[in-house]
């Protein structure tokens, strides 16, 4: 949301600093000296209120306040009256800005008062306004129950008076929709230690919402919503050594960076994570660090800016918020989580792109489905020292000089690509040739991927032809995803006491285990393969390719059978090759009749999505057996 303004404040020398690191074109601060028509409208609105302010240390805490419309409203000319009901015993910035006053006393300053950062936001519409001013008066005072029952001494109704000196609309970019609604906290203080209890840990690791107060050292303050997918707050350190350690990715915003600017003359924040399910609430403060480029990305993966918080003051609270919140819908400018790199394999072979020495040149195209194909790619090397390339591995490839449009605010028509970095893993589909020529960088080598067209980079592959000679760089290889068969004893023995070895594939989970088909004793395979009808071809190139598949397999369609008139003969055709072909879902007897009375190596392969993997282990649970997957979320 943006607002017309008479006049413009320069911006701060923190600012400045941030706009030349990451080297932007000069621009206005479009930030009022005064509440706008806009905000004083936003404000009788917005259910929503977080408030920040500085501790007697110094220490930005934030919180946040409100439930319901109206509880906020202009008084006068750039005042603001709040009045609403809270955690009087815990709330940091309550603490801070009434300075402990008993209840019933009006705290009113003179001259200059507490400064006081604030943004007032509704999720249900996704807007938001950010504000700044000075205390003027504020009190405390018992809450009444309706229904006359006997008041809590930790929570009451707190009255502020603000005069606001800045105000500023912002974009909806990553603002989650929820609907809030009132709700009566009941505080209970369950932790102040600068670790973080394993509540708490589990409250950061389904926010999609933070809430963050920055200082320009004592010149002004600013308070901010950050959001993005569950999970996107990632937990750095949490152990009595090294403390307690968070970092976030900062996305692509209005290229502002206000509170980035505050962090960089004041590395200081506090951010307050809200639990709208159940009105806990963790607050906490601490030391912060701009990591930018290289310096980010060695920390979190895809990013190329973040902000690192080494806790210095926490209170986690139970049931501290006077409102709930229903979960509506995510931001479609959310990208996936970034994780760190000690939970992404990908970090081990993933390299900088200005040290990256090969590229993948595409010399041919295989349609295999509508959604699937196979490509083949040359691969030239500039590097002295090339990696190896083993079986079951994956590549990343770069698309960024192809893909990346630039900056741009907002881009509803493809909102996810605004923090795209447009680096992409494939499983590498095809084997490699035996030592001591199996480098994938080597000169001359080749190697394909099995992919399905999902997104932005493989619709982009999907559509080149490959007389064009794409070239992209090559920006690591990786995995450990090893299908191992032990050896047998005796290769004599009854098929009863074999050892059997089960890989479990959903779509185009397959290919893993095609690279490393040569070099396994495919008789000690049982291959559950299922995947949905419109893939039938996926399946027949598979089995031509490798006609011994069908001794070992097992295939399940799943979808419409009725759409294509010719996927029943094409099945026909593929039983009568010997293929063992099921027209319905996989279920739990076709695992247990299948390895029943054979020995298993204790292993079981899979390579499905999420929601079959944890069907599958369900059902497998309880039995002999370790569960072996590749986690395909980086």
């Amino acid at each position: 949301m943006a607002f017309i303004h008479s006049s413009s404040l320069p911006f701060h020398d923190g600012e400045q600093k941030m706009h030349e690191l990451l080297r932007l074109p000069p621009n206005e601060n479009p930030t009022s000296p005064f509440l706008t028509p806009g905000a004083a409208y936003m404000l009788q609105r917005a259910p929503l209120l977080a408030l920040g302010t500085l501790d007697s240390q110094g220490r930005p805490w934030t919180t946040i306040w409100g439930g319901e419309t109206g509880f906020s409203r202009p008084i006068g000319q750039s005042i603001v009256g709040i009045s609403t009901l809270v955690d009087t015993k815990y709330d940091p910035v309550l603490e801070n800005l009434l300075a402990e006053q008993e209840d019933g006393n009006v705290v009113a300053k003179e001259g200059s008062g507490k400064m006081i950062g604030g943004l007032t936001i509704d999720l249900e519409t996704r807007s938001r306004v950010k504000l700044y001013g000075k205390l003027i008066a504020g009190t405390r005072r018992p809450y009444n129950e309706e229904d006359g029952s006997q008041q809590l001494s930790t929570r009451g109704e707190a009255q502020l008076v603000i005069k606001i000196e800045q105000s500023l609309g912002n974009c909806p970019k990553y603002l989650n929709k929820k609907h809030i609604y009132p709700a009566l906290p009941s505080p209970k203080l369950l932790s102040s230690t600068l670790l973080l209890p394993n509540k708490a840990l589990n409250l950061l690791a389904k926010a999609d919402c933070f809430f963050i107060s920055s200082t320009n050292r004592t010149s002004d303050m600013d308070t901010n919503y950050r959001g993005g997918p569950a999970g996107f707050v990632r937990i750095l350190s949490n152990d009595p050594v090294k403390g307690t350690i968070l970092i976030y990715p900062e996305y692509s915003g209005n290229r502002l960076y206000q509170t980035l600017g505050n962090l960089q003359t004041t590395p200081l924040a506090g951010l307050v994570f809200p639990d709208f399910d159940t009105g806990d609430v963790l607050y906490v403060t601490g030391n912060t660090e701009i990591l930018i480029g290289s310096d980010s990305t060695t920390i979190l993966a895809h990013t190329s800016l973040s902000v690192k918080l080494t806790i210095t003051g926490a209170r986690f609270i139970e049931s501290g918020l006077a409102f709930r919140g229903t979960t509506d819908s995510p931001s479609p400018y959310n990208p996936p989580i970034r994780y760190l790199q000690t939970e992404s394999p990908l970090s081990k072979t993933l390299q900088p792109n200005q040290t990256t020495t090969s590229t993948a040149t595409l010399i041919s195209k295989t349609q295999l489905t509508p959604t699937i194909a196979r490509f083949r790619f040359h691969v030239t090397n500039t590097n002295s020292k090339p990696s190896n390339w083993q079986a079951g591995q994956y590549i990343a490839l770069d698309f960024s000089s192809e893909l990346n449009l630039g900056y741009s605010h907002m881009r509803d028509s493809d909102p996810k690509s605004l923090n795209d970095d447009y680096i992409r893993t494939f499983t590498i589909s095809s084997s490699p040739p035996p030592p001591p020529s199996n480098s994938i960088t080597a000169n001359n080598q080749e190697f394909e991927i099995t992919i399905r067209n999902v997104g932005s980079v493989t619709n982009f592959l999907f559509r080149q032809n490959p007389r064009a000679g794409l070239e992209v760089p090559i920006r690591g290889i990786g995995g450990e995803f090893r299908i191992a068969i032990p050896e047998n004893e005796n290769d004599e023995e009854e098929d009863t006491n074999k050892i059997i070895v089960p890989f479990i594939a959903g779509g185009i989970g397959i290919t893993p285990l095609l690279s490393q088909l040569p070099s396994l004793k495919t008789k000690n395979l049982r291959i559950f393969w299922t995947l949905n009808i419109s893939d039938l071809g996926l399946v027949t190139d598979t089995i031509k390719k490798y006609p011994t598949l069908k001794n070992i397999m097992r295939v399940f369609f799943t979808g419409d059978f009725e759409v294509d008139d010719n996927d029943d003969k094409k099945i026909e055709e593929l039983e009568k090759m010997g293929l063992n072909v099921h027209k319905r879902r996989i279920r739990n007897d076709d695992l247990k009749d299948t390895i029943r009375g054979m020995k298993s190596n204790g292993k079981w392969y899979f390579c499905t999505g999420k929601k079959l993997r944890e069907r599958l282990v369900g059902w497998l649970e309880g039995g002999e057996g370790e569960f072996v997957y590749e986690d395909f979320g980086y």
